[in-house]
């Protein structure tokens, strides 16, 4: 154990700090984990309830070995809502979120028998950081939009200076705690920028006449009240359809690549090599099923979070024991009536402002990982490979057959983000050539043959 840490991976800390420990790990996770399904038209409070769940099968799965937490995953916005469009409901969006969910079993499966060098060959960064930019770009435009405009209820839209002066004073907020606040409060950005904004919203209401905020629905909300769960068979007709598996299911290409690398990063501060043991199978298997029970009573799919990783670096507590408090909190706070109401009530142009910088990051992720893994551009498969990727993707390039396989009225269609990290997989094992490997993978490889040698 490094001399710098505070509590290992299995220690347990005392009452009242186990407390203080965990409340502060949960309120590191809460906006971006509330983020995804108020972009989304989901459930808060599910999101909220299912990150805890989640994360304590997590834990389990993984032997309580790796103190990870499971948030709501930023990758799958815009899958969700193709597929919530595509269905006439929510529901859809839960029945490809429980494919991925049985995706990620397979793959664990399959690295369990066979090792997981096999998956890094598939999805190299070439392949992998082009998706990872799509996604964050292709979402810049619903960030802009409702940083800047009212959508009235015939769907026009009108643009405020009010609205736009909102988001940015969010955005500002966020930006000042990512870059210049210290501590704990530094992994915050989105909570803090949204608490910012709100108080803005609040005061531009008092001050200027506005009409950000209502509190009717704050005010009629029970203290105590069940979360809206979304119950396949009950909720929503259960019926699968292409549509809905390939607007969700190829996003693994990007998620799946995006765990290895939390584990990797999560493995380096608690010096431990998490790949290896208890193996990337476990970890992976823990982040399908919380995604499949997520996606069971109506949570967006799950992933590990960068935002868990800054609260171990600044505060040296690894214990798996204030993860799981952090996860038994957050079950609890999903039923607090008057709290989700409040979360309801967030102004557009706040969400708006704390998106621009969270879909800008998501974006700028892909770029470094080219970056890092240093990708040569002069090599023209690199450069194939990422262009097409990138046009089809915020292009919303579309493949549709109509009355496909013959069947009239099925017709079978895959387009966006989708569609873009399918054609880079193939094109990634089409074209002539070798991919350039993950470079910290490799570094790691290496350094462990050595210790081997020794």
């Amino acid at each position: 154990m490094s001399n710098q840490t505070v509590l290992d991976i299995n220690d347990k800390p005392k009452g009242s700090q186990l407390i203080t420990l965990s409340l502060q790990h949960m309120f590191a996770m809460f906006g971006s984990t509330i983020l995804v399904p108020t972009l989304t038209g989901l459930s808060p409070a599910i999101a909220l309830l299912t990150s805890g769940i989640a994360t304590l099968f997590f834990l389990l799965i993984t032997r309580f070995q790796v103190p990870a937490y499971l948030g709501s995953s930023f990758a799958f916005i815009a899958p969700i809502l193709v597929a919530t469009k595509a269905a006439g409901g929510p529901g859809g969006a839960m029945i490809g979120a429980m494919a991925v969910g049985i995706v990620y079993g397979i793959v664990s499966l399959l690295i369990w028998k066979t090792g997981y060098k096999w998956i890094l060959r598939i999805l190299p960064p070439i392949v992998v950081a082009p998706v990872i930019m799509v996604i964050g770009l292709a979402l810049a435009g619903t960030a802009v939009d409702m940083a800047m405009n009212e959508t009235l209820d015939n769907g026009t839209k009108v643009y405020h200076a009010s609205y736009f002066v909102i988001a940015l004073i969010t955005l500002a907020a966020a930006i000042i705690v990512n870059n210049f606040v210290k501590g704990v409060v530094s992994t915050m950005p989105i909570l803090i920028g949204l608490i910012v904004g709100y108080i803005a919203a609040l005061i531009s209401d008092q001050i200027a006449g506005t009409s950000f905020i209502n509190f009717t629905a704050v005010t009629e909300a029970a203290w105590i009240a069940s979360p809206d769960f979304l119950i396949p068979g009950i909720d929503y007709d259960f019926k699968v359809t292409s549509t809905l598996l390939l607007a969700m299911v190829p996003i693994v290409i990007v998620t799946i690549s995006e765990h290895i690398g939390h584990q990797l990063v999560l493995g380096k501060v608690v010096h431990r090599n998490f790949i290896k043991s208890p193996g990337l199978h476990r970890s992976l298997l823990g982040d399908g099923f919380g995604t499949l029970i997520s996606s069971l009573i109506g949570g967006p799919p799950k992933t590990t979070y960068g935002e868990n990783i800054g609260v171990l670096v600044l505060t040296r507590v690894f214990s798996v024991w204030v993860i799981g408090g952090a996860a038994v909190f957050a079950v609890l706070l999903s039923f607090s009536g008057k709290l989700m109401a409040l979360v309801s009530t967030i102004p557009t142009p706040v969400l708006g402002g704390v998106s621009i910088l969270l879909f800008g990051i998501i974006a700028s992720s892909g770029l470094r990982m080219l970056v890092e893994n240093k990708i040569d551009f002069d090599h023209s498969r690199n450069l194939v490979i990422a262009s097409v990727i990138l046009i089809l993707g915020i292009g919303g390039g579309k493949l549709l057959w109509e009355n496909a396989f013959g069947i009239k009225g099925y017709d079978f269609a895959i387009e966006g983000m989708a569609l873009a990290a399918i054609v880079g997989v193939l094109l990634n094992i089409i074209l002539p050539g070798k991919a350039q490997p993950d470079l910290e993978l490799l570094a790691d490889e290496k350094k462990e043959q050595q210790l081997n040698k020794n």
